[in-house]
């Protein structure tokens, strides 16, 4: 009675390691008959023996991968059906039989035994099939054909491939059979084309049909079809196929290059149907015009540089820069203003400078100085607006989106009046952000500066409905920039207790003196958070710790200063009530607090809005162009739309109001894309010598002209023109100072020499097709 084995238990399939666990569990109990109920599962039959040399037999159905994988002598497996991928893969000397067809590798690495198959098999079947003298050669028999690859790499054995039912196909062996073969014979009845140039397709031999006549009525015998054997032993029809030996293989006939123009590459070659030739022109080794297999581009601009496409406001440092190398340094500072009117306050102070962890100079040293470039831009003059356009845009919060969006809307001619709720503009940049990270001179002057542009500012303002309702009907747009001033607040137990981080840190910033305790806990260590803590150490606090329940979303210097003051960042810690003691966890644990401050996020105030125009979530709802879904005119950034840094407002502040100038024109409204980054492949870091590698110490943020590369943007060095061989390229100036270089095509060789000097990515070579 043969055991049974089952691939499933409550109408479930267990896995492959289940099941074979069931199988050794049986042959233990000295079981050596097995029916299997597989449901694809992997190497059933091997490799497997007894103790006392008893043999094995499995009777399988529906198996998976590799069944009879290494099976050893001694052990029979039939299928009943057919066989997916690796039947018989390293047969190791046991009796496989598949009474359907094979799945491609059938044989695959078989050393020895016997493998057959009652219907076809699959690609690459019977390849690196093997004969170690000291064991019987393995043996492969097939009722009718193979599929393509078959048989590549064999090193030895017996194939019997019968063409049964095949006589109509190209090939019994598929297409390009028998490649790298270095031993073994392949009997084989029925078409064959397309073998490899690797062996010999020859009649049978007396020792052949003694072969196949013993063979064949125990294979037809294993698969049920014995009425085959007389059609079978008419051996007038089979062939053998042997590999060539060494000495044969070394013949070779060179061709002419005519020869293998007109029979092998194009007419009558593998590329006849795609390729066209006049048989007549023959290019060069070394060629210009259209025979060139490369040609040059000069795609100065396509790409962003990495510290362009990264920062939120999309300032072009590089053209910055290169303004400065060129000795225009008013012109350098002003370039930034057209992009935030904060580059002293935001880029120089408090932004966490995203260009700096993009900049290509890291990879050679430090990144650019961004933060001391946006410092020298402090007193810059502001550019002159636009003559004036007659229409009027209202903008509804002072912060640093809403002054953004501002400051661009006047430079474009628009009338823009401000509205804010406070007594002076500058949103969190004023009301939040530490002394010592922000000095307040560097604010005030470039609050100053969008003052003095002309935006008319009605401070103390707070803007409700009825007051919406009017700026909406008085004014061509308006720019909802209100920001988030709600904090979040999580309904544990005693959250009556807690402190929002944002009142806290107004307060300080207003120079109230908030008394604190001196043990204080933070919940939260985002930026926000840091600013908390850095704002409790000012207050007087001994000793701040501020936990998170995940990795710390502020940069790694914010959470350096804090630190270095004593404080403690902890996480995951997860908060389960708070008390008179302080903040109790999940595990238990008491930290011990006299005040407890939450800064884990705000939400923005939109009740003066239609609640039809908000998202589920209480944000306006916008489309790729900052405009409200439901109403056009209405746009909205920052902490209205999605929680954010300050220079994320600020960039898109810029953006709408750039949208703003198109639909006040009347033009249909595109989304603005950044630049595609220039790959780091187009770069030529090599021809940069690292500069000062230990702690670098800028005294003049215009020296960084010499670190700059440039990254997609020429800097007009010339050194392509310099270098080319063939002095194909030349530079053109333009009568507006701007400038470009060429490359004749009657000179050029496509040699690539300008594209691997060029330090900026400007030259780029296009393959031919």
């Amino acid at each position: 009675m043969a055991a049974e084995i089952i691939g499933f238990e409550n109408n479930q399939r267990i896995s492959t390691q289940q099941l074979l666990q069931q199988i050794y569990a049986a042959l233990e109990a000295g079981e050596t008959e097995f029916n299997v109920l597989s449901s694809g599962h992997h190497d059933i039959g091997g490799p497997l023996w007894t103790e006392d040399g008893a043999p094995l037999k499995f009777r399988v159905k529906n198996p998976g991968q590799r069944v009879g994988s290494f099976g050893l002598d001694g052990t029979e497996i039939v299928v009943e059906g057919s066989a997916p991928a690796d039947a018989g893969w390293l047969n190791a000397g046991a009796t496989l039989t598949i009474l359907g067809d094979g799945g491609d590798t059938t044989a695959h690495c078989a050393a020895s035994g016997k493998i057959y198959v009652a219907g076809r098999v699959g690609t690459r079947s019977g390849s690196l099939m093997k004969h170690d003298p000291a064991y019987d050669a393995p043996e492969f028999w097939v009722l009718k054909n193979t599929g393509s690859f078959s048989f590549e790499f064999v090193g030895g054995g017996f194939a019997v491939i019968c063409g049964v039912d095949c006589q109509e196909d190209d090939s019994v062996l598929g297409d390009r059979s028998c490649a790298g073969m270095v031993g073994g014979t392949i009997y084989v009845r029925g078409p064959v084309s397309g073998l490899s140039e690797d062996v010999w397709l020859l009649d049978l031999d007396e020792a052949d049909r003694t072969f196949l006549s013993g063979g064949l009525p125990v294979f037809l015998g294993k698969i049920d079809r014995s009425a085959l054997l007389g059609e079978l032993t008419d051996f007038a029809r089979w062939k053998k196929i042997v590999a060539k030996t060494y000495e044969e293989r070394k013949v070779h006939h060179r061709i002419t290059m005519r020869e293998f123009r007109l029979g092998k590459w194009v007419e009558g070659g593998i590329f006849g149907d795609l390729v066209q030739d006049d048989y007549n022109h023959v290019a060069g080794l070394v060629n210009s015009g259209a025979d060139r297999l490369k040609l040059p581009h000069w795609q100065d601009r396509k790409y962003g540089a990495p510290c362009q496409t990264s920062c939120p406001s999309s300032i072009p440092t590089q053209d910055r820069i290169n303004l400065l190398r060129q000795g225009k340094v008013k012109e350098a500072l002003e370039l930034v203003l057209r992009y935030s009117p904060f580059p002293a306050s935001v880029c120089g102070e408090v932004c966490p400078n995203l260009c700096m962890d993009a900049c290509t100079r890291q990879f050679l040293d430090h990144p650019v100085a961004m933060k001391e470039l946006g410092r020298l831009s402090l007193e810059a003059a502001s550019p002159e607006p636009k003559p004036s356009t007659g229409k009027t845009v209202a903008v509804i919060g002072g912060g640093p989106g809403g002054l953004s969006a501002a400051w661009q809307l006047r430079l474009s001619g628009h009338a823009v009046t401000l509205y804010e709720a406070d007594e002076e503009v500058g949103g969190k940049l004023r009301q939040v952000i530490p002394g010592s990270r922000l000095p307040e001179s560097s604010l005030q002057g470039e609050i100053a500066r969008v003052k003095a542009l002309g935006v008319s500012i009605r401070t103390g303002t707070a803007v409700d409905a009825p007051l919406f309702a009017t700026i909406r009907k008085e004014h061509d747009a308006v720019v909802i920039a209100s920001g988030a001033h709600n904090s979040v607040i999580i309904p544990f137990p005693g959250h009556e207790r807690l402190v929002k981080g944002l009142d806290f840190l107004k307060e300080v910033n207003a120079g109230k003196k908030p008394a604190v305790g001196e043990r204080v806990v933070v919940l939260g260590a985002g930026n926000a958070g840091m600013d908390v803590c850095l704002g409790a150490y000012a207050m007087g606090a001994k000793k701040v710790t501020s936990i998170d329940i995940q990795r710390p979303a502020a940069y790694k210097h914010e959470i350096d200063g804090v630190k270095a003051l004593g404080g403690e960042v902890r996480w995951p810690v997860f908060t389960e009530k708070i008390d008179e003691r302080g903040v109790w966890t999940k595990d238990g644990e008491l930290i011990e607090a006299d005040m407890v401050i939450i800064a884990i996020g705000e939400r923005p105030d939109l009740s003066y809005v239609p609640r039809e125009w908000l998202t589920d979530r209480g944000m306006v709802d916008v489309d790729g162009c900052w405009q409200s879904v439901k109403a056009p005119g209405i746009f909205a950034i920052g902490d209205t739309i999605k929680p954010g840094l300050l220079t994320h407002a600020i960039g898109q502040g810029a953006e709408a109001a750039l949208l703003i100038d198109d639909y006040l024109a009347g033009k249909e409204l595109v989304p603005i894309k950044k630049p595609e980054v220039i790959p780091q492949s187009c770069l030529s870091k090599e021809l940069f010598r690292p500069q000062n590698r230990g702690r670098l110490c800028v005294t003049d943020a215009k020296a960084e002209t010499s670190r700059c590369l440039s990254c997609g943007t020429c800097r007009d060095c010339s050194m392509c023109l310099e270098a080319c061989p063939e002095g194909a390229i030349r530079r053109i100036e333009k009568a507006d100072g701007a400038f470009e270089y060429l490359s004749d095509d009657h000179l050029c060789i496509g040699c690539g020499i300008c594209a691997g000097i060029c330090p900026c990515g400007i030259w780029a070579m296009e393959q031919v097709v």
